[in-house]
């Protein structure tokens, strides 16, 4: 894997979020799965940057969904994994899996 295909924390988070909210993650329900599970906040600018980020680099593509009049008749911008999207996060994890195998790390030293 090039450095170029390493994915940063919030990558990881996003891609995440996108595999578990399959077929009805966006923007909003992304950063809300992420605050939910992981207690971190991002701001929508990180979230959307961050996601146009991955489908640039092949790992996310996204669909229009209806028009609803609560959105001022705006559509939402749903988010899937991709086939290399699955396969960069499968790598990512495996090597974080690694560097902890062994070590016996519980949580934050005090």
């Amino acid at each position: 894997m090039s450095r170029n295909d390493e994915l940063t924390d919030i990558e990881r988070l996003l891609l995440l979020a996108v595999l578990r909210l399959h077929p009805h993650g966006y923007g909003v329900s992304i950063r809300d799965e992420i605050e939910a599970r992981t207690k971190r906040q991002y701001s929508f600018g990180t979230i959307y940057t961050t996601l146009d980020r991955l489908e640039q680099r092949g790992y996310v593509k996204s669909r229009e969904g209806e028009a609803t009049a609560a959105r001022g008749g705006r559509k939402k911008l749903h988010y899937e994994l991709t086939g290399e999207g699955n396969l960069a996060l499968e790598r990512s994890l495996a090597a974080l899996d690694a560097m902890r195998a062994g070590i016996g790390w519980k949580g934050a030293v005090a």
